[in-house]
């Protein structure tokens, strides 16, 4: 440490340890730690409530470690922080790179502002495991298929730098004058998220640990099943920042079976994949990355959609999804393909219409995984999943749920039918129905489409897509 003045101006790096930013702020002196509220990027990309939620309760557990030392402002950065350099006599502001194409924009006029000025500004990776230049095919064009991209882009490349120790830090304490950190209500989303998570760099920590130690093994098949407890749950965590992709990387190495950690990292990878696609594709939120799905017949339902968004389309699997996502700010990742296939294909509705409404509901909302992931699913991404792959719910409920448990958790409307008919109800014969004191259409609803009759729609679509594309 040394004996100047640093400021590290946190954003989603909501950690000490393993931040590369604050490590380097750190070694200039004592460090001024500051959060900073953009209007003008808000007003552009909204935070979702649900991840806002998050992040707020997030800065506070930060703010703890920091010995209350964190400043939450609120305005234009470089102005903010150009005011916070001179009054503590700070000569260097560090932060962590964030790579979505507005964030670039905004982080570059800051960087000349504030060099303008006389200060020395540092960006350092804290974020992704390998930078989006780094990546590329020999002729420096980005890949556009997950496997080679992992294989050769990621693998192919050095791996992974180690974690960084938490520095040392004396932070320059908080004046009377300075904000801190407010936690607001949302008294909604405080009801009803509180009880499923822990926030914060050491539950970050805690979740990797259980992860590694309890679920690790038996990943590889486990993760499919969303009533298992295979899956890692660390997706906020890294989202926020609570804990660095590294950290996660190289705490597997070694500690289980190895097909289990391939198959983690490999999700670790198409999170990489997906920041790497809004990186050098930055119409990714808002337009398809296949141009022929522009001219798309998208459907205009607003009933439908409400019925998804509440999960009540009358689809059992689909149905305890969206309540998941509604109860508890998160969703298992199979299950996240089979409500968005459903919305894409049965119903034909906009991907971008889902993309919203899991950004305003997820708590580990990540512009570039939400809309990478959507567009897979919706058949106009990269690698894209093909469009005739159309999930059956009924069909993955009995193969992924076929004891009815994850259902049962979310619609136990349904938990008195046999295992056999959970999944679709409708198909159940009366008196099974009866015997289970269930009546479609009041005490459950009736599927809101035909799960054949609307794949074969889906289906004439696309071939009426391609028809036209060839034709032009």
């Amino acid at each position: 440490m040394g004996s100047a003045i640093a400021i590290h101006w946190f954003r989603h790096d909501l950690r000490l340890a393993d931040n590369p930013a604050l490590s380097a702020a750190d070694a200039r002196g004592r460090v001024v730690p500051v959060v900073i509220d953009d209007p003008a990027l808000e007003a552009a990309h909204p935070p979702g409530s649900a991840f806002a939620w998050w992040r707020d309760r997030s800065r506070a557990a930060l703010d703890r470690a920091l010995g209350g030392a964190l400043r939450v402002l609120r305005g234009d950065p470089a102005t903010l922080l150009t005011d916070l350099a001179a009054r503590h006599g700070a000569s260097l502001v560090t932060w962590t790179r964030a790579y979505e194409p507005w964030t670039i924009a905004r982080d570059t006029a800051v960087k000349a502002a504030l060099k303008a000025r006389g200060l020395s500004v540092e960006s350092h990776n804290g974020a992704l495991l390998w930078e989006p230049w780094e990546t590329v095919k020999p002729d420096g064009t980005p890949y556009l298929v997950f496997t080679p991209f992992f294989r050769r882009g990621c693998l192919g490349a050095a791996q992974p730098r180690r974690p960084l120790p938490a520095p040392r830090l004396d932070p320059v304490p908080r004046a009377g004058d300075e904000p801190g950190v407010t936690t607001r209500s949302e008294a909604p989303w405080e009801r009803k998220l509180a009880r499923h998570w822990q926030i914060g760099e050491a539950a970050a920590k805690a979740a990797l640990a259980r992860f590694v130690e309890e679920r690790l093994a038996g990943y590889a098949k486990g993760r499919d099943f969303p009533a298992l407890s295979h899956t890692s749950r660390l997706s906020p965590h890294l989202a926020h920042g609570e804990i660095s992709p590294n950290a996660v990387w190289h705490a597997v190495e070694g500690a289980g079976p190895a097909q289990d950690v391939a198959s983690f990292r490999a999700e670790l990878g198409w999170r990489e994949f997906c920041a790497h696609q809004l990186f050098h594709f930055p119409d990714l939120p808002e337009a398809p990355l296949r141009p022929e799905f522009a001219a798309m017949p998208w459907r205009e339902d607003a009933e439908a959609l409400a019925a998804w968004q509440q999960g009540r389309t009358g689809v059992p699997l689909v149905d305890a999804g969206m309540r998941e996502l509604w109860q508890t700010g998160y969703m298992h990742n199979r299950v996240r393909m089979v409500v968005a296939s459903f919305l894409t294909k049965n119903l034909l509705i906009d991907w971008r219409a889902g993309a919203r409404w899991f950004a305003d509901c997820l708590v580990d909302h990540s512009p570039a995984s939400n809309a990478a992931s959507w567009q897979w699913v919706a058949g106009s991404g990269l690698d894209a999943a093909p469009y005739f792959r159309i999930f059956n719910p009924a069909i993955q409920a009995a193969k992924f749920d076929p004891e009815g448990t994850y259902i049962r958790r979310f619609v136990p409307e349904l938990a008195p039918l046999p295992d056999r008919w959970i999944g679709a109800p409708c198909t159940a014969p009366e008196t099974v129905l009866a015997r289970a004191g269930l009546r479609l259409g009041r005490d459950y609803p009736r599927p809101i489409v035909d799960l054949a009759a609307s794949r074969e729609r889906a289906l004439a679509a696309w071939h009426a897509l391609r028809g036209n594309v060839a034709q032009t």
